[in-house]
């Protein structure tokens, strides 16, 4: 009677899903002392009003921004954790050497640092970065939809803790960051952890399609009176393609995960092997997201690079025009590429020829934008400060990606090197070398426009280096292993000579973990220093776009009067002579969106829905659901609080600022 009460209660939640191994253990216990921890500090403090207030539920897009990135930094922190246990195991399991983990184990450490590393690193500093700049440099107030906003960031953070909850009970999937079927069917799979893995991306790219229309319609609609889309900066341009690709692609994600969801949870039988199911089918639409994917996340750094190089080559960017159309090539290519990814799965040789012919034409738009950067650093008064030395590191990691790339693209050569360590060590190519160098050198490039100082410099400088290096130690010899045979995604080898690649290949690891070391430490060296490095001209590298005509830190309107735009490089050709101030007449009272604790109570009921379908805890689903529509039609119809700022306030800021 007790046990089906419980059952009933608490659907197969129990104490059997606690982990069992020294390592899992560890982290069961370090998470929740983490969180208690934070908590008690901000109690001791008393700085939950604090938060509250100016933080949790601000619609400022720059707060949001930052919201996104803090999340985004901190799961890079645990990523690379599950990155160094993988490499840490592989350097010892070989020959008779056993590893640190069960398979199972390092199955779920593999498995969860892809997922990680995707949707909760490139993700979030992706969105956080384009919250921060994207409407400074449209000359927009805000966003299209400020509170969707707020719901699409609380979307990704409950996605977050419901991916780090599987550390506290009941693990993570053990089907790959792709979760293939039938290695993810209830037949083989019948736990949590694939549940778990279907309910937290649902949740977070549910967040990032609203944040691809909220961006779309931003650009589209909220530009400054003059700027036409070909006097966009090539960073908004960027944002755009990127978020067309969201718009596209994640509803076939969205697809994938629910109808696997289905399978396991309502017996169908959309991708098993048998009762009109197919695998195969899961496959094409998980890649049919999966490549646009990638460029959804290296176009908006692309654009990065592109403001970056600009300015401290103290030259226009070379070629605007063949650089968007570059963008849009690239954004249309990359959704006939995806079958790349199964050139191995018997295809046929006319779709593997299509496929691999079409790999190699995006090379050359992308070709182009490399050449296009270089030819704006030619006879430039080039300044090498961080984020330019993001920049060069990136030309040669991601150069050589590239290459590797093309390589593949042919489908005999991937017949022999697609299922190695060759495969691993050109995606992370890609992604480190191409997404994260981007937006690490975006943070760094915008961060005083935001808090109103600079970040060290030499300190960024040493964290581009070690990352390099670390990068080059990590993956030139997965590369070697991947030509020698090494099979990927596996937790043991036979062959004795392979393990000085794999210590070799850890050793790259710490060496990355001390370039992130660095950044953190460049972040706190930063704040304690902030008044020598605060920032009193508002434009701390000489920038060329709008964003660096407003003060530093920009304030929460952004402008106090909307501008007018004439040239593509705006503020370059404003800033040769001095703006005079407006004349108080100016001015006009302007609307700012009222803070909003709705986007948080869409987001935890939503992560309470998914934590009870990951549990068939029916009861919990149901009224979360109906809380969550609530919610939504409350919003929908309740009238959109705005609070006003007088004309005469923003005049008398604006003067203080500039004086």
């Amino acid at each position: 009677m007790i046990h089906t009460l419980a059952e009933g209660l608490l659907g197969r939640l129990s104490l059997d899903y606690l982990p069992t191994e020294p390592a899992t253990i560890g982290a069961a216990v370090g998470l929740p002392l983490s969180a208690l921890a934070i908590v008690a500090a901000l109690t001791y403090f008393k700085k939950w009003r604090w938060l509250w207030d100016n933080w949790l539920t601000s619609l400022d897009a720059k707060k949001i921004g930052v919201m996104y990135i803090a999340v985004a930094i901190a799961m890079l922190l645990r990523g690379l954790a599950d990155a160094l246990m993988l490499r840490a195991h592989t350097a010892q399991a070989v020959g008779d050497n056993s590893g640190l983990f069960t398979t199972d184990t390092f199955q779920q450490v593999f498995s969860a640092h892809g997922t990680i590393m995707i949707f909760f690193v490139a993700m979030g500093l992706m969105f956080g970065l384009i919250n921060v700049a994207l409407p400074l440099m449209l000359g927009a107030r805000d966003v299209a939809f400020p509170f969707l906003n707020s719901v699409s960031f609380w979307l990704f953070a409950a996605g977050m803790i419901l991916i780090n909850t599987s550390l506290v009970i009941g693990g993570f999937s053990n089907g790959g960051w792709l979760g293939y079927p039938p290695l993810t069917g209830l037949e083989y799979n019948p736990g949590p952890g694939v549940d778990y893995w279907i309910w937290s991306l649902q949740i977070a790219g549910i967040g990032s399609l609203l944040s691809g229309i909220n961006f779309t319609v931003t650009i589209l609609k909220k530009r400054a009176r003059g700027m036409t889309l070909m006097k966009m900066p090539i960073f908004a341009w960027s944002v755009l393609v990127s978020m067309v690709l969201v718009m596209l692609a994640f509803p076939l994600l969205t697809v994938s995960l629910g109808l696997l969801s289905l399978d396991r949870l309502m017996g169908m039988h959309f991708f098993t092997s048998d009762f009109g199911g197919n695998p195969m089918m899961y496959i094409n639409l998980i890649w049919a997201w999966g490549h646009p994917e990638v460029y959804i996340l290296i176009l908006p750094a692309f654009g990065i690079f592109s403001e970056v190089v600009a300015t401290f080559a103290r030259k226009a960017l070379f070629g605007y025009r063949t650089m968007v159309a570059a963008l849009i090539a690239i954004m249309f290519f990359s959704f006939i590429v995806w079958q790349h990814h199964f050139f191995t799965m018997g295809a046929g040789a006319n779709v593997n020829a299509f496929f691999g012919i079409m790999t190699m034409v995006i090379a050359i738009p992308t070709g182009v934008k490399i050449f296009n950067w270089l030819f704006t650093m030619y006879k430039g008064k080039i300044r090498f400060d961080a984020p330019m030395v993001w920049f060069l590191c990136f030309v040669v990691t991601f150069t050589l990606g590239g290459v590797t790339g093309v390589m593949m693209a042919v489908p005999a050569i991937d017949f022999q090197v697609h299922n190695s360590m060759f495969l691993v060590a050109h995606f992370h190519n890609t992604i480190i070398g191409g997404v994260v160098f981007g937006f690490l050198a975006g943070i760094t490039y915008w961060f005083p426009k935001i808090f109103g100082f600079r970040l060290h410099d030499r300190l960024g400088k040493y964290s581009a280096y070690a990352w390099q290096i670390g990068f080059i130690l990590a993956f030139m010899p997965l590369y070697a292993l991947g030509l020698m045979g090494a099979v990927r995604r596996i937790d043991h080898y036979d062959d004795p000579s392979w393990q000085p690649f794999f210590i070799v290949s850890a050793v790259g690891v710490l060496v990355i973990m001390l370039g992130v070391g660095l950044f953190i430490l460049q972040l706190a060296v930063s704040i304690w220093k902030r008044k020598e490095l605060r920032d009193t001209t508002g434009d701390p590298w000489n920038g060329r776009t709008l964003e660096w005509s407003v003060p530093s830190p920009a304030p929460e309107y952004n402008f106090a009067i909307e501008p007018d735009v004439t040239h593509r490089d705006e503020w370059w050709y404003r800033k040769e002579s001095k703006l005079a101030l407006p004349k108080k007449s100016s001015y006009q009272d302007i609307w700012v969106p009222k803070n909003s604790g709705l986007g948080i109570g869409i987001a935890v009921f939503a992560g309470l829905f998914g934590f009870a379908m990951i549990w068939h805890i029916w009861w919990l689903g149901f009224v979360a659901f109906l809380v969550v529509v609530a919610l939504i039609v409350f919003r929908t119809y309740a009238d959109e609080p705005e609070r006003r700022i007088s004309a005469e306030h923003l005049y008398h800021l604006d003067k203080g600022r500039k004086q």
